[in-house]
């Protein structure tokens, strides 16, 4: 008998916040497979800044998803049917594209098998043993390079990858500040994860913390909000600072090109090298990133949260939550059971 499949479609490209009707949810029959195909069980999907970019047709580093398909996103699941000799029913693991679904269909080329660790959880490998820890990994040690007692300003800094940048950057022995909205989570950066110091934007004046906490100026930013924030941050680089630039979510759900700093002349000024990034520029060499990943965890220098929510159907109201700032740690909705 055939799966019956139930996934979220692109009916609208949203123009500002997603709204309802802009997604749809159905259910559809699963097709049989062919050679080399896998039928995946997705467990965990994992909700992403970049989704709401998806489901634009701005200019963007994949195509954007077509109005009518199902909604793009990464998952990890279970085989539940195997045409391929490398995979068997009951693996973990990764597909390519595992999409707003409680099903999808990948082939084995396109899919990668997770080792599980004991004390890991399986929401890790979606955070911070996953996509997340190596966007912190290469964004932090391949574009800014970071030398020991250097600073460090992390921007959305409680949020998945923000928490990973800065606890790897004092691994380092970088000097880190962080960014982010309310106490508790500018207290969680600083007492649980070793920041040396965080600056709260909803309730302070971001550029006068800057000059108060890095007085000589600031070495390296990881940026993910763009904006006002960035353009603070940016207007206070030293001489050849860098700027990993991993997202700019707070124009996402804005019509017309991302801004820019207000000051460009800065780069030639300061000799400020930029660079955008996307993980999947890495993956050829992830391989390194997660033994050191993985060893960091294993021995208590990595420290991350989950936010899991319930349900597929809760999916497109969740998504919210990334840009209203109310979660904590790596977002994702758990589709199916574990087991």
């Amino acid at each position: 008998m055939a799966h019956m499949n139930r996934a979220f479609v692109l009916k609208h490209r949203p123009t500002a916040n997603l709204a309802a009707g802009d997604l749809e949810l159905v259910e559809t029959p699963v097709r049989e497979l062919a050679q080399g195909e896998l039928l995946i069980r997705n467990i965990y999907l994992s909700l992403d800044p970049t989704n709401r970019i998806w489901m634009s047709d701005r200019e963007q580093y994949l195509p954007p998803v077509g109005v009518g398909d199902v909604m793009r996103g990464g998952t990890v699941g279970v085989v539940e049917e195997s045409r391929s000799d490398r995979f068997a029913p009951g693996d973990i693991v990764m597909p390519a594209e595992g999409g707003w679904a409680l099903y999808c269909i990948s082939h084995e080329r396109a899919t990668r098998r997770v080792r599980m660790a004991s004390g890991v959880p399986l929401t890790a490998h979606l955070s911070v043993v996953g996509p997340t820890g190596l966007t912190a990994y290469f964004g932090l040690l391949d574009i800014c390079d970071p030398q020991p007692g250097e600073t460090l300003v992390v921007s959305a800094a409680a949020g998945a990858v923000g928490s990973v940048v800065g606890q790897i950057a004092k691994i380092k022995g970088v000097r880190v500040v962080g960014i982010a909205g309310g106490e508790a989570k500018c207290r969680w950066i600083v007492d649980d994860l070793g920041f040396d110091a965080a600056i709260d934007y909803k309730n302070e004046d971001v550029g006068a913390a800057l000059d108060r906490l890095c007085p000589d100026g600031i070495d390296m930013n990881f940026e993910n909000v763009g904006g006002p924030i960035m353009d603070a941050v940016f207007s206070r680089l030293r001489l050849h600072g860098r700027m990993s630039l991993c997202g700019m979510i707070s124009g996402y759900n804005e019509e017309g090109p991302l801004a820019g700093p207000t000051d460009f002349g800065r780069v030639l000024m300061k000799r400020l090298t930029i660079r955008g990034f996307i993980v999947i520029d890495y993956m050829a060499q992830a391989k390194q990133a997660y033994t050191d990943l993985s060893q960091w965890v294993s021995e208590g220098r990595l420290k991350w949260k989950d936010h899991v929510v319930d349900g597929l159907e809760n999916a497109p109201s969740a998504l919210d939550r990334l840009f209203t700032g109310n979660h904590d740690g790596k977002l994702m909705v758990r589709i199916s059971p574990e087991t």
